[in-house]
This record gives structure tokens, sequence and C-alpha cells, in this order.
């Protein structure tokens, strides 16, 4: 297979790294400067990226084009490109929900949409992340071949665009609520004196509650003692001047299985399905 031209929309920390990786498979990786920042064309020029002057000469010059901005800008980004008719292999790349991906695809009728989600940290330093992909089998296989033997390791997940939005995001709200929770729970505790000893207890536990799913049907049943506890832990918040709607939300969501009250026969199939249900 002919070595692609490939643009990245637009070289942030991740987007830079993740288009240097690409370069090893491919004949050029080029960006466009029009508009951007002095600490994008440092990055840009730190991997090695080609800058053109505009949009529309990245789109005319590149196979395949690989969007990775910030989440709230993808739509805009994909109708400026669709409105140069781009037709190549356009890989929606940012942590956006999988209706959104799938509105991308309307957005771009000329072009190929493959659905991409990148899980772990920028490819420097030694990290590893993972570019999941889902979308038809030929363009997945293009962009999965600009990856091989780099330091992005790409994996089809299937041909569904969305598929790989939804698992970027149900494995991001956990990684990224959870550092919330925890900065909520030091803050309450420094209030007190106590934040070392509440670091010392949970020292001893390392293992993460998303990689034990058969836990989920355990706090159904004793979430009718633990939805209280987070209201009270929501007032602590308030009182210590931090915000308590995180906890306040997630004792919204323990009332869901308030009727699977210490019920030991539930499984995780009966507490999500409950879940699931107003």
């Amino acid at each position: 297979m002919d070595q692609p031209t490939v643009g990245i929309l637009h070289p942030g920390s991740m987007g830079a790294a993740v288009a240097a990786c690409a370069a090893t498979n491919a004949a050029e990786i080029l960006w466009c400067a029009a508009g951007r920042s002095p600490a994008s064309a440092a990055r840009a020029t730190q991997f090695g990226l080609t800058p053109v002057a505009t949009l529309s000469e990245l789109l005319d010059r590149s196979d395949i084009v690989i969007s990775l901005c910030p989440p709230a800008a993808a739509e805009d980004l994909a109708r400026d490109v669709a409105g140069h008719r781009f037709a190549g292999v356009y890989v929606e790349a940012n942590a956006i929900n999988p209706e959104r991906a799938q509105r991308i695809v309307a957005l771009l009728p000329e072009a190929t949409v493959v659905d991409g989600g990148v899980v772990g940290s920028p490819p420097v330093g030694g990290k590893t992340p993972t570019l999941y992909l889902s979308g038809p089998v030929d363009a997945t296989a293009r962009v999965g071949a600009l990856f091989a033997n780099t330091a992005v390791q790409a994996a089809v997940l299937g041909t569904d665009v969305g598929k790989a939005s939804a698992l970027k995001l149900s494995y991001a709200s956990f990684q990224k609520a959870s550092r919330v929770l925890a900065a909520l729970a030091v803050g309450m505790a420094r209030e007190h004196g106590v934040d070392q000893e509440l670091i010392e207890v949970a020292s001893r536990r390392t293992d993460s509650y998303l990689s034990e799913p058969q836990y989920v049907a355990k706090t159904a049943a004793r979430a009718w003692r633990w939805g209280p506890e987070l209201e009270e832990a929501a007032h602590a918040l308030a009182a210590a001047g931090l915000p308590p709607e995180m906890l306040r939300a997630a004792a919204s969501t323990l009332a869901r299985w308030h009727e699977a009250k210490d019920d030991s026969e539930l499984t995780l199939t009966d507490a999500l399905d409950r879940l699931a249900q107003p």
C-alpha cells in the first residue's frame, strides 16, 4: 500500500504526538498554521509536522485527515472540512458521544468517516495509548496501518460508527470523574485535618473498581444505605466550601436501586437493568 499523506486537525498535545507516530508510515504529516497559536506552532515543529497555509491546501493534499480537537469544536470542524468537499478518509478521533459521531458522518457525505477514540496518555516518554477505531473495514484497516510498529496501538472494534466513541467515553467517565471525587474527598478531609490519614487508608487498596463489575450488584443492594451517606458527605462538602453537586448526583443515582435493598441474589444484569429504569 502506498504511504498516504496525512493531515492533523489540530496539533494539540495529543494530536501532535499521535500525528508524529503516524509519520512512521506516512509520506508526510500536514498541519494548517492559519489562526493557530505560537504554542501549536512550537508543538508542530517539535514533532516534525509540515505546515501548510490554509485548510484548503491541507485537505487537497491529504488522503487521511485526523481530527483531534476540543470536543465542543468537533462538529464545527467537520463542517469546515465538508465545505471543501473532502473525499478522503476522515478520522473523527475526538471525545464525543456516539450520536455526535454519527452526525459527523452525515456532515461529510463525500468522505469515508472512521470513528476513533484515544485511550491513554499522549505517546511520548514511553507511553503507549490505544487508538480504538470503528467504521468501514477498508478505511479502519488503512488507518490502523498508519500506526503499525509505533507507540500508538490501533484496535478495530467493528464497522458501526459510534462504538469507538462509546468505549472512549465509558472509560473516560470513570477515570475522570473518579479523579474529581478524589479531589473532593481530600478537600473534605483537609478541612478537618485528616487528609494524611485518608491517604493512608486509601493506600491499602490499589485496585480499580472499574475492573470489578461484579461489585455493581453489591452496590445496588447497599444503595439504600449508601445514598443517605453520600447526602451527608455532600452536606459536609458544602460546609467546607466545596461543591456538593457530584455527590448529590451520585445519591440520586443510588436511589434508583432503593427497591434492591439487601438483595443478595441480585445479579450484575439485574442491577444494570434497574439502573436504566427511572
